[in-house]
């Protein structure tokens, strides 16, 4: 599937999928989707119900809260032609966000775009990742006029399908802090049944945030394996999450992250407070094979696109050999991929 050598390059992260391998609808309770456990000498086929099993009493999640906005604004200009406003992220100052802006003709700075009664974007700049717009809904809060106008920017490989439900199924059920224009998809599987058996079973989760970014679908560039950088996004480790982490590793108990995102977080705060500590503010780690782990112990996660930095993260938590093998398996054995597919459960080691 995968031929690895050195120096690593894109190109041996690549595979081919069959479309119909790429999930098109959510299972359906969330946690009866499948669940490939991954240890360094075995692998095991599971259902995502299954996790509390696949645990040890005392070993603790840490979960990614954000929530996904609306950020996908179809709209107007003036004059009647067709634009559309693809909110990125804020930055910072009131109402300004940075965005893509869709149209047919070229973007003029200082353009209107009408998304609904009440609600209008002007483009104030160009910037590298698109436009800086300023958002106007007088008497009206962002949240009311996104969730009355705005649409769930789903990744360009999942098809329109009536009745899917994405407003709810593209959303954890944990989801608090908005500001993602994608899923943390590993919590996608997790019910609030699940989190009363794992409880049961004592297994307890704790939180951070990461607001996904648009640069997940994104090609990887060449240039970042060397450059060891990615796109900026914004997350938050907070105090009672490293104090849980703390204590988790004091009794003995393994930390394992929902979602590469959670891992990401992670890392990134021990880099950057040189330990543990609590921390906010952006990162560009890109974790690939030779980084070492100082704080995950276990990740759960989607099976993702090829040449993605996330599968070089995978990469680099479980080594390439049991990169192979594991998504032969999942090959082999029908599982479903990316966002609305199956799962997985990694712990580390290499294949010997």
């Amino acid at each position: 599937m995968f031929e690895f050598s050195v120096p690593l390059s894109l190109e041996q992260f690549d595979y081919q999928l069959p479309r119909e391998r790429i999930a098109q609808i959510p299972a359906t309770p969330r946690d009866a989707s499948r669940l490939l456990v991954s240890h360094p000498q075995t692998v095991s086929d599971l259902h995502f119900h299954d996790l509390p099993s696949a645990l040890r009493p005392g070993d603790l999640l840490i979960l990614n809260d954000t929530r996904v906005i609306a950020a996908r604004l179809p709209g107007r200009k003036p004059t009647g032609g067709r634009m559309e406003v693809f909110l990125l992220r804020p930055t910072g100052e009131p109402e300004i966000w940075e965005a893509l802006v869709g149209s047919n003709k070229r973007v003029v700075l200082g353009s209107r775009i009408i998304i609904g009664p009440g609600f209008e974007v002007i483009i104030q700049d160009r910037i590298p990742t698109g436009f800086r717009v300023s958002l106007h809904h007088p008497g009206q809060t962002l949240e009311t006029v996104l969730e009355r106008y705005g649409q769930v920017p789903l990744p360009p490989y999942i098809d329109p399908v009536a009745g899917r439900g994405d407003r709810e199924r593209y959303q954890t059920v944990f989801a608090r802090h908005a500001g993602a224009v994608a899923a943390p998809t590993a919590g996608l599987h997790i019910t609030e049944s699940l989190f009363q058996n794992l409880a049961q079973r004592g297994i307890q989760w704790a939180w951070t945030t990461l607001h996904v970014g648009l640069g997940t679908f994104q090609p990887l560039r060449p240039e970042a394996l060397i450059e060891k950088k990615l796109h900026a996004e914004w997350c938050h480790l907070p105090t009672m999450t490293v104090d849980a982490i703390q204590a988790t590793q004091k009794k003995g108990g393994r930390v394992i992250a929902v979602g590469t995102t959670v891992a990401r977080t992670l890392e990134s705060a021990f880099i950057q407070t040189g330990g543990l500590l609590p921390w906010e503010g952006e990162t560009n780690l890109f974790i690939q094979p030779g980084f070492e782990f100082q704080v995950v112990e276990g990740i759960i996660t989607n099976f993702h696109l090829p040449r993605s930095s996330l599968l070089f993260l995978v990469g680099a938590f479980v080594g390439l050999k049991r990169l192979h093998r594991d998504y032969h398996h999942a090959l082999a054995g029908d599982y479903r991929f990316y966002s609305y597919g199956d799962a997985s459960l990694l712990w580390p080691g290499d294949l010997e």
